[in-house]
Parts: structure tokens; C-alpha cells; sequence
């Protein structure tokens, strides 16, 4: 025959358990990511502090780790219609690397001028030199193999995050989110 205490002690350790379960369960947040804060400069000069700098409560990232990367970023402007589309506000983000001094990045940023020689190509043109396995953890992302469309807003929550190529239907959702107002 069981005693009162022992159901009620039984209660308790299994609501504790269910708390405490709670609390290590994964959230929304900790799975799609936390964009790193970080101040960086663009191509055009202008300080941006990332993300809370970025033009717009949810902005799109497009990120990419190496410079064979870019027909796939070239894809998703094209896709999403980036240069005609003035209510989508986005940024080009290559992740380098740091090297450790200013010579070497402005190396790197005279190459990315050649490369970008339009005003409104660089004003958007964000190059992040940082621990890019660092960067890639933070922000909930699986590796530099990949370039991604990521919706971040100014709080550095990833809203939504599209890997790879451009895809229509991938385009349409990240799409959504950024025109989804915010309350």
C-alpha cells in the first residue's frame, strides 16, 4: 500500500521533470539562429552595426563564404528581383576570414571594388572579416559550403534562412517573411 507521500513525491519529481525539460528544450530562436553582433563597414564606407543598423526591422542577408559564390547571391537578386524591388530592404554579406591587420583587408576590399564598381552595388555590399566557424555557429547556419538567404531582424533573430541556389519556392517564403508586419 503506497502512502500519501509517496504519490504526491511522485507528482513533484514528475512535474519538476517536465520543467526542467522545458527549460533545455530548444526554442525558436536557439534552431533558426542568433545573428552576431558586429559592426562592419560597406563598400561605400558607411559603418553599419549588424543587425541593429540594418535598413529595415527584417532585412534579407545574402551570405556567402568564397568568392566562386557569387552567381549563386547573383541568383537570388535576380530571382527576387532585388534591384527593381524597393520594398525589400537586403545586404550582400561575404563572411571572410579575418586576417589580422588592415593591410590584408584592404586588400580584399580593393579586390571586392573591382568587382562592385556601381554606387548601389557596394552601399549594399557588407564584407564581415571574422572567425567565419564562429559566424557560421552563431547565426544557426550549416557550413560555408552554401550561400543563404537569411530574414534577420534588428534584434539579430533569424526569421527565416534558405540554403543553396536559387528556388522559387524557397524565394516565396523568405518572401513572406519579410513583408509580414511585426508587432
Amino acid at each position: 500500500m503506497k502512502t500519501p507521500w509517496a504519490s504526491t513525491l511522485a507528482w513533484l519529481l514528475a512535474a519538476f521533470t517536465a520543467l526542467a525539460l522545458a527549460m533545455v528544450a530548444p526554442n525558436e530562436k536557439s534552431v533558426m539562429g542568433q545573428f552576431p553582433t558586429l559592426t562592419a563597414q560597406t563598400l561605400a564606407q558607411e559603418t553599419l552595426h549588424v543587425p541593429g543598423g540594418f535598413p529595415a526591422e527584417r532585412t534579407l542577408a545574402l551570405i556567402a563564404f568564397r568568392s566562386t559564390q557569387r552567381g549563386h547571391i547573383d541568383g537570388w537578386v535576380t530571382g527576387l528581383n532585388l534591384q527593381g524591388d524597393s520594398s525589400i530592404a537586403w545586404v550582400r554579406m561575404p563572411v571572410l576570414n579575418d586576417p589580422g591587420n588592415t593591410a590584408a583587408r584592404s586588400a580584399i576590399e580593393t579586390k571586392l571594388l573591382h568587382k562592385y564598381p556601381a554606387a548601389s552595388e557596394r552601399a549594399r555590399l557588407v564584407p564581415v572579416f571574422t572567425d567565419r566557424e564562429r559566424f557560421i555557429r552563431a547565426a544557426g547556419l550549416n557550413g560555408p559550403d552554401q550561400v543563404y538567404a537569411v530574414v534577420i531582424n534588428r534584434d539579430g533573430e533569424v526569421l527565416a534562412r534558405a540554403e543553396g541556389a536559387f528556388d522559387a519556392d524557397k524565394a516565396s517564403k523568405l518572401r513572406e517573411t519579410l513583408l509580414q508586419q511585426s508587432f
